[in-house]
Order: structure tokens, then sequence, then C-alpha cells
């Protein structure tokens, strides 16, 4: 097996980017343009640049590239023969494939060699594809997917080969044994699968997230005493979405133990991971880890066993912008990817933006814990003189040939105005004559002059472009800010549609510069920004150098964006606080209520009114009394003629019994 991991591996939350497995001689990375771009390493020049035709709807999730040729089986009858030609050639066409998942579910085959898509793999999932893994002998192709299932594919008919559901959940990583007859695959469990019968071998547990990360670390038991039978007593590596540790697994024969035997912590989530794979007992193992905080982290150790305690960082690599120039302050460059060379000793670091990144080999030095890389990025990207991929050839120009017709703005080449005509009438012209005003040249093409300078002192519509095109090339300050400090937004857009277009450049330049300046400037800048990109689209993106005209812009923007949450957090705060002060002090301000009584009245009372009072109180109360019992009699005497009615009797029964006598 090859000295470092096959290309090193992105975390699904992260750039997509790769190295290519022999020699990290190419780095492919996909940009959040859906473009696929293809750097060499050793000048830092873009090589290829690939748009999927549904690179907007069909994006691109992870890439891998194909191994460097399948391993030839060992001889047992003598020597190896020679390689043809032709066998060497087909070798390195294997080598420069490279396999792209898509956001739909289909693989595409992409040949950097021939710069086209070779082919498609279309009909194996039915939702993202997660993680894509070559086999040892090129002709196979493995990749999992949202939907569950694992594809094994057949790269030369680009047919599934064999599907079989992997996990419960989304099945996010994958990871082929060193001898290519097991298969890790992972979505909450890790799970190992043996490939001639499509069952699960082992099972291993930790993770609370999605793993987004496998890699084997070994390719030999440290055990040589019993026997090996391709898989068992090898330790492998995986890293969890939002998870800052690094486990690492031992797979061995019996099945009870399913944890972690150690970890390494990292200070943010990985994104980028590779390292240098022990073939030797004795030989530690080399990890790179790139955070999503920007940081490297390198960790050095030897696997041998259980380790309790989670394992820091031998060394920590950081890079920063020198901050020379005035009240600048140095600004942390993050380190988009990182892979170990070929000797183990150095490394290669791609930092910068996504869209032009800076490829750079560094020695190794773990003697410092902590490594801080000065790097002025600005500078590098201007000396850079790098060739887009394009066909469009830039004539070389003497210093005596003399252009008579403008050349495509932004090519390096200066391009220089016919001039003959004025040289013939500064010939012509006396000592003593002086120069034509800006008046006179202007009604010498035929524009209204009315129109530049009005009463009021601020120029019209019409006269914008002409104003900012001169203060452009003058760079006159007075001028330029006159025109760019407007607010209506029907002027600025009538001044862009009305610029001549190779002046679109120099003003996004210098709407770059005041960008940088007073926030409320800033903003009046970003309504140019917008005119310019909506109306100017279509020759921008014409331009070949344009990331390198706009890179500084791209920076900007992204720094402010990033910004933009801790500022809106901070400016709730600041907002509650200062709500509850004005709270306090309104109610400091509001005057108390006397509470002291208007008027008091004092009863003057004696013991002898009391006691009058006390005896006409039990007067009252005796007449009460009398009053309640004769109501009483009055109605119990009611009660009982009632009840002698009921009963038949009345009180003339009497009467009636003397007549009967």
């Amino acid at each position: 097996m090859a000295a470092a991991a096959c290309g090193g591996e992105a975390a699904a939350t992260a750039a997509l980017c790769a190295f290519s497995p022999r020699d990290r001689r190419f780095f492919a990375i996909s940009g959040p343009d859906g473009r696929l771009r293809v750097w060499e390493t050793a000048s830092s020049r873009l090589q290829q640049e690939y748009v999927p035709s549904a690179h907007l709807s069909a994006a691109c999730t992870c890439l891998a590239w194909a191994p460097p040729g399948g391993r030839p089986p060992p001889s047992k009858d003598g020597p190896q023969r020679k390689k043809r030609k032709s066998e060497v050639a087909e070798v390195d066409k294997q080598l420069d494939i490279l396999a792209i998942g898509t956001a739909v579910g289909s693989v595409l085959l992409y040949s950097t060699v021939k710069g086209e898509l070779q082919s498609k793999l279309d009909g194996g999932h039915d939702n993202k594809v997660n993680c894509v893994r070559w086999h040892q002998d090129n002709c196979c192709l493995y990749s999992c997917s949202d939907d569950k299932h694992i594809v094994e594919w057949n790269t030369q008919t680009c047919k599934v080969k064999c599907k079989w559901k992997g996990d419960n959940s989304s099945v996010t990583s994958l990871c082929i044994s060193p001898d290519g007859k097991m298969l890790l695959s992972a979505g909450r469990t890790i799970k190992l699968w043996d490939l001639e019968t499509k069952e699960v071998y082992r099972h291993f547990t930790g993770h609370a997230t999605s793993v987004s990360s496998l890699m084997f670390t070994t390719v030999k038991p440290m055990n040589e005493n019993k026997p090996f039978d391709g898989i068992t007593g090898l330790y492998f590596l995986s890293g969890a979405i939002h998870d800052r540790l690094l486990s690492v697994w031992q797979i061995r024969s019996d099945r009870k133990e399913k944890n972690a035997v150690m970890s390494f912590t990292v200070t943010d989530e990985p994104t980028f991971i590779d390292l240098t794979v022990s073939e030797v007992k004795e030989e530690p193992v080399k990890l790179a880890v790139v955070c999503r905080d920007g940081q490297l982290h390198l960790f050095e150790h030897i696997l041998n066993g259980y380790c309790k305690k989670p394992l820091t960082s031998n060394c920590t690599i950081q890079i920063a912008t020198p901050g020379n120039d005035g009240d600048s302050t140095p600004k942390p460059v993050p380190i988009l990817a990182a892979a170990f060379c070929s000797d183990k000793q150095s490394l290669l670091l791609v930092y910068g933006n996504l869209l032009q990144p800076i490829i750079e080999k560094v020695s190794l030095n773990t003697s410092e814990s902590h490594v801080c890389l000065i790097r002025d990025v600005q500078k590098a990207l201007s000396l850079r003189t790098d060739v887009a991929v394009t066909k469009v050839k830039t004539p070389v120009v003497n210093s005596d040939t003399k252009v008579l017709v403008p050349g495509v703005p932004g090519h390096s080449t200066a391009v220089k105005t016919p001039s003959s005509g004025k040289e013939k009438k500064k010939n012509k012209r006396k000592p003593g004559e002086t120069e034509e005003s800006i008046e006179e040249r202007l009604e010498a093409l035929d524009i209204d002059v009315s129109k530049v300078k009005t009463p009021g002192g601020l120029p019209q519509t019409d006269s914008f472009a002409v104003l900012l095109v001169q203060g452009l090339e003058s760079n006159d300050a007075e001028i330029l800010n006159r025109v760019l400090n407007t607010r209506k937004e029907n002027v600025i857009k009538n001044t862009v549609a009305r610029m001549p277009i190779h002046a679109v450049i120099p003003l996004l330049h210098e709407l770059t510069k005041r960008l940088q300046g007073n926030p409320y400037s800033a903003s009046l800048m970003v309504r140019w920004l917008k005119s310019v990109f909506t109306l100017h689209a279509s020759y921008l993106s014409t331009l070949p150098d344009l990331i390198p005209q706009l890179g500084m812009l791209y920076q900007l923007m992204e720094s402010r964006v990033k910004t933009l949450q801790k500022l809106s957090r901070l400016h709730g705060r600041l907002f509650i606080l200062v709500t509850q002060v004005a709270a306090s002090e309104t109610v400091q301000d509001v005057t108390e209520v006397n509470q002291t009584a208007k008027l008091v009245y004092e009863d003057e009372s004696s013991e002898e009114e009391g006691s009058d009072d006390e005896m006409i109180a039990d007067k009252d109360s005796d007449e009460n009394w009398d009053e309640d019992e004769e109501k009483e009699e009055q109605s119990d005497e009611q009660e009982m003629t009632v009840e002698k009615e009921i009963n038949g009797d009345s009180d003339l029964e009497p009467e009636n019994e003397s007549e009967e006598e």
C-alpha cells in the first residue's frame, strides 16, 4: 500500500477536495459555484476546469481519485516481467480518472487527461451520494447514499454490479480494507462488511453523530506472532460531524470489544484528514487534521493498544497575513487541506480561498508546539502569472509597436490608445497657445456641456458616466466622491449602464478600496456593486483573469458575512442593555407620591360619652329583641291555623256541636 493515505479525505460537511494518490501532483476541488478545478501542486497552476451540465441542480457532493493502477500479484516463478509501454499508458489513464458523486444520485467519471466527462453511472441511487471509493483493481467502484444503500459499480460497463442496504439511516462514509476483501461503512454506527458474502463481519459503536470520514491506519497487525487473515489486528480512524474527537478502532478476533481503543482531540470539527500508514510495528502513524477554524493539527503516535486519555496534537500550524501596511492588523488565513509528501518529512498546504487557493510545500518541524506562518496572500496572487484555461491567445506586444485597436480589457498586456492625431496637434501648436479645456473637447464630441454643470452644482444622470470615467482615469478623489456618494438608485443604474466597458474593472477596484473604509461609505458602495454585477455580468464572465481581479473583493465580502451573525448578536444584547438603562432612568425620574394626609380629624371622646353610647345601644337591642319575639308568636299562630285547615278541623266545630244538641 502507498505510504500515505489515498489522497486524503474531506469530511462531508467541508469543502470537497482531494489530492491525487501519486506524488500529490494534482489537487482537485469543487467550489460553491459547482465547478470542478484541478490544480497542479508544484506550480499552483490551474490545470483543468470542468463545469457539469447540471452543476446547479446536481451539485458535486464527493470526490475520489482512481488509485495508481491495480497491484500485480506476486510472482512465484521468479522476477516480474517488465511492463510494456501500452500497459504503463493504461495505468496513467486510470490514474487520471476522477469519480464525482452528485446530489441527484448519479456518479460521474471525469478524465483529467482528456478534459471531458468519460462516463456516467446511473440507476444505483435515488438520493444524494455521500461517498465514493475505488477498489484496488480499478474496475470496481463503491458508493453510498442517503437512500440507506451501498452500490458496487462496474466502471467498464457503467452498470450496477451489486446493491444492498447498508444501514437503517443514511450511509455517510466508506473505506476499503488494504487487502480489498472488506469494506467499512458508517452512518451512526460503523459496520465491517465481507465483500464476497455482503454480510456484516463486525459492529463498532461510539459516535453520537453521523460519521464523516473513515481511514485505515495500518496494513499489518502489530502482533506478528499470530497468523494474519488480512483484517484482524488492523487499526482504522473515524471522525464524525460536530465532533472534536477522532476515534481509533482495532479489529479484533473476538466480537466483545466494540469501543474505540484511543482518540485524538482537536480544536474544532475536522474538515480534511491525511495520514501516513504504519507498515512496521515501531513506525508511528503521522496524522494531519485540518479543522473548520482553519488550523492544522499534527499528531505522531505508535499504535500499541488501548489508551484511555485523549491524545493532543504535537504541533499546531496557523497562517496569517503580515499586517505591515499602516494600521492593518494580521488576519488569519484559513487552511483548506494538507497532505504528507512521499518523504513523510514535508507537507503540502492548501490555503486561501476556494476559488483560487495557494499551494505550498512546507517542511515538518514538530519540535515547536505552535507554528504561525506569515504569508502575504494578496502579493502571492498578484505575482502568480497563471494562464487561464481558455483558447484566447494574448499577443506579445513590443514597446515600439503601436496598437490602433484596443484589445480585450483585463489582459495583462498594456493596451495603448491611438494617440497619433493628438501628437500631430501638439506638434502644430504654437508656443504661446494654451491647451484645450475639457468643455471645448466635450463640445467637439457634440456633448451637451450644460448638463455637466448645473446651477445647483450637482451633475445630471447623463454626465455622471463621463465624470466617473474621468475620475477613474485621473484618480481624482474629488470627482469620484462627487459621483460615488449619490444615493439615488435610478442615477446609479443609469450611470453604470452608460459607462464604457473598459472602465468596469477600474471601477470595481475603486469600490473595493472604499469598502474597506468607513461603514457609511461601504453601504453606498454596495449599491454600486449591485448595479455593476447586474448590468455587466456578461462582460465580466468573459474575462480570463476575473478571479485574481476580484479576489480581494470576494475575501472582503466573505469576512463581512462571517462577522454579521456576531454583530447581530452583539446588537441584540446592547439593545436589551440600553432599554433596561432607559427604563431604570424613567423610573428614577418619576416624582414620588406624597403620602402625608391633607386633613386630620381627631374625635374628642370621653368615658362618659362612651358609656352613654353603650346604654343607647343596649336599649336599641332590647327593643329589637321584643319586636322579634312578637313576630315569632304571630308566625307560630299562622302555622297552627294552616295545620288545622289541612286536618279538616276549624274554629267553628264547637258551634256546630252545640246546635246539634
